[in-house]
């Protein structure tokens, strides 16, 4: 009986693991012909599609990107500056909410949550938006059109609400105001620490939400020192199609740009940043997932 069980349960894993190691090879596989793809010459493609590894190796798509190193090292540092500064603000101010929401001696939440709700509902429109920040705000080619907009998330906060309620315990605070402990101090001191793993899943949430943002700089943006990495890719991409549109309608040989590849290398370039930190978050991110399903 005993030998009979062993062979199901080995039996039983080499299938599962079999199972998942396929299913993970599915996930990483387009991954693996994005990279391939981007050092690929351009007719190797055409001619013979994309592949696991290049088939003829060219880096030809990565030299017309970077033929403005400058540019895209500028890029680079408006995205990270706004990435950094839009999610660590993001994250304060959805936690501080959170936090205001879920107190049940709050004697108005349940009218704030409902406002706050209500957002996610109606929207004024693009115009008045538009009107607001260029108008109203003179946000004009700063930073801050492009930081503010998405600074708070109303689905972040309802999970940030829902992690605190669920995991922190009220008699914690309760005894922290016992102490002497103010409503601030009791949230920079123990509902901060105490929601990493929320934090770390929003905050990735965030981070992501702001390094492939490009539509706001194309809205509020005119200043060419300040595009972030994905406007900026998003118009050099622009720009060789109507360029290769032009050429076609006159008749007129262009100069050969990379396009299949180079839409490979952008993608590369704007993702292999976030692909690189995600190992760091992972644990945290997970546990901040599953967490609410835990506690539920």
């Amino acid at each position: 009986m005993d030998k009979k069980w062993t062979m199901e349960k080995i039996a039983f894993n080499v299938i599962g693991y079999g199972f998942i190691s396929a299913f993970a090879a599915l996930c990483v596989i387009p991954f693996i012909m994005i990279v391939s793809g981007s050092f690929t010459e351009e007719n190797s493609i055409i001619r013979q599609g994309y592949q696991l590894i290049p088939s003829v190796f060219s880096l030809e798509s990565y030299q017309f990107i970077f033929k403005s190193p400058s540019q895209i090292l500028r890029a680079y540092q408006v995205t990270l500056l706004v990435t950094i500064i839009g999610t660590a603000a993001g994250l304060f101010l959805t936690a501080m909410t959170a936090y205001v929401l879920q107190r049940k001696d709050f004697r108005y939440r349940n009218g704030f949550a409902f406002y706050f709700f209500f957002t996610t509902l109606f929207s004024g429109g693009l115009v008045p938006w538009y009107i607001l920040i260029i108008k109203y705000l003179h946000l004009k080619d700063s930073l801050l059109a492009i930081i503010l907009p998405m600074l708070l998330n109303v689905f972040y906060i309802i999970i940030m609400r829902s992690f605190i309620s669920t995991t922190i315990p009220d008699a914690i605070s309760e005894s922290a105001k016992i102490d002497g402990a103010g409503d601030f101090r009791i949230f920079l001191s123990i509902i901060i620490p105490l929601s990493k793993p929320a934090l770390a899943t929003i905050g990735l949430f965030i981070a992501l939400n702001y390094w492939n943002d490009w539509y706001h700089a194309l809205l509020f943006i005119e200043n060419e020192n300040l595009y972030p990495l994905q406007y900026f890719l998003y118009n050099i991409l622009n720009s060789m199609s109507f360029a290769n549109s032009a050429a076609a309608q006159s008749g007129v040989a262009v100069v050969s740009m990379p396009k299949e590849s180079f839409k490979l290398a952008m993608t590369v370039i704007a993702t292999g940043p976030i692909v690189l930190l995600y190992p760091f978050v992972q644990k945290y991110f997970v546990q901040g997932i599953t967490v609410g399903a835990v506690k539920g």
